[in-house]
C-alpha cells in the first residue's frame, strides 16, 4: 500500500511558476513509476508527466512539454513537478499517482495509487 500526499498548489499569475511535491509513504517508493495528472472542471483527467522508478526516464504530455519538469528524490520518497510559464489553461487540480508498471505509462487505468490532489489556479 502506498499513500500519496500532494502539496505546493496555489494561485499564480500567468507566466509564473510553482513547484508541486508529492510525498509517498512506505519503503517501496523507489520501485514505483510515478506520474502527474490534472483535471480541470468539466474535463477528463489528463496525463501531464511521468518518471521511471530510477528517475532516468521522463515523458510529458504535449501541452506541457518544455514548460513542466518532473523529477524525484527516492531518498525522500518524493516526486516533484516544476511548473514554469504557467497559462490560465493550466488551471486544474493536480494529482500524483504511482504505478507498478516497469515503463512510463500515460493511461489512468495503469496507475495503482492516487493522492488527493492540489489545486493550481493561474490568473490572466
Amino acid at each position: 500500500q502506498v499513500q500519496l500526499v500532494e502539496s505546493g498548489g496555489g494561485l499564480v499569475q500567468a507566466g509564473g511558476s510553482l513547484r508541486l511535491s508529492c510525498v509517498a509513504s512506505g519503503r517501496t517508493f523507489s520501485t514505483y513509476g510515478m506520474g502527474w495528472f490534472r483535471q480541470a472542471p468539466g474535463k477528463e483527467r489528463e496525463f501531464v508527466a511521468g518518471i521511471s522508478w530510477s528517475g532516468g526516464s521522463t515523458y510529458y504530455g504535449d501541452s506541457v512539454k518544455a514548460r513542466f519538469t518532473i523529477s524525484r528524490d527516492n531518498a525522500k520518497n518524493t516526486v516533484y513537478l516544476q511548473l514554469n510559464s504557467l497559462k490560465p489553461e493550466d488551471t486544474a487540480v493536480y494529482y500524483c499517482a504511482a504505478t507498478k508498471a516497469t515503463v512510463i505509462v500515460t493511461s489512468r487505468q495503469n496507475y495503482d495509487y492516487w493522492g488527493q490532489g492540489t489545486q493550481v489556479t493561474v490568473s490572466s
